[in-house]
């Protein structure tokens, strides 16, 4: 298998790691879907070759909107991201906690509007970045692991569901969601592990937790 001519959303992609990845898919011969709120950020992704469409997404209304639009999707990657912490736990706001959510946000409408289509691709991919404080949370950064935290446990039930639908249907299973965590995100290391995601079936891939180099 290969990323060659395979349709991957971006979703929320105006971001560093968002331009590395466009540039790569689109050199790998793949043609990528950049979202992004508003059409001026997105300018940087069209110059790369990547198709741009100024959607939300957070909103399941918007990204329904758009996988309707789209139809046969192999691949959609939330990117939609940020930290806050520091102050040990009492310093853990509500208004940091609210600023976080997004990311949540994103893997929840994103995988629930682009379920149907990951499913019936020939290797359909969701995949979220994640963080290492998952599996060490520190006081200052509570918060910010409980998101990523729920954002990892909604794409592992994601795994489940490809998996029960393969099942339920007496077809082998070709989708595959996968969670990777990084220390601090390098946009060449991930660039890596998302082009590798078809070097694998998705019976080996599917509820993977990948960290990153």
């Amino acid at each position: 298998m290969s990323v060659t001519d395979r349709t991957i959303v971006l979703a929320g992609a105006t971001s560093g790691s968002g331009l590395a990845l466009s540039r790569a898919l689109v050199e790998a011969g793949a043609r990528v879907i950049a979202t992004g709120r508003t059409a001026e950020r997105l300018e940087p992704l069209r110059a790369l070759g990547a198709e741009v469409e100024v959607a939300d997404a957070t909103s399941l209304e918007s990204m329904t909107d758009l996988a309707a639009r789209l139809g046969a999707v192999d691949a959609v990657i939330p990117l939609v991201g940020g930290w806050r912490g520091g102050g040990g736990l009492a310093g853990q706001s509500d208004a940091d906690f609210a600023a976080l959510l997004p990311a949540l946000d994103a893997v929840r409408a994103t995988s629930r509007a682009f379920d149907s289509a990951l499913r019936a691709s020939s290797a359909g991919r969701f995949a979220i970045v994640s963080s290492t404080a998952v599996g060490r949370p520190l006081a200052g950064g509570a918060n910010y692991a409980a998101v990523k935290g729920a954002s990892e446990a909604w794409t592992r039930a994601v795994a489940q569901g490809f998996a029960k639908a393969a099942r339920d249907a007496d077809v082998p299973l070709r989708a595959a969601s996968v969670v990777f965590r990084a220390k601090a995100l390098d946009p060449a290391s991930l660039v890596a592990r998302v082009l590798a995601l078809w070097d694998a079936d998705a019976v080996d891939l599917n509820d993977q937790i990948i960290t990153l180099d």
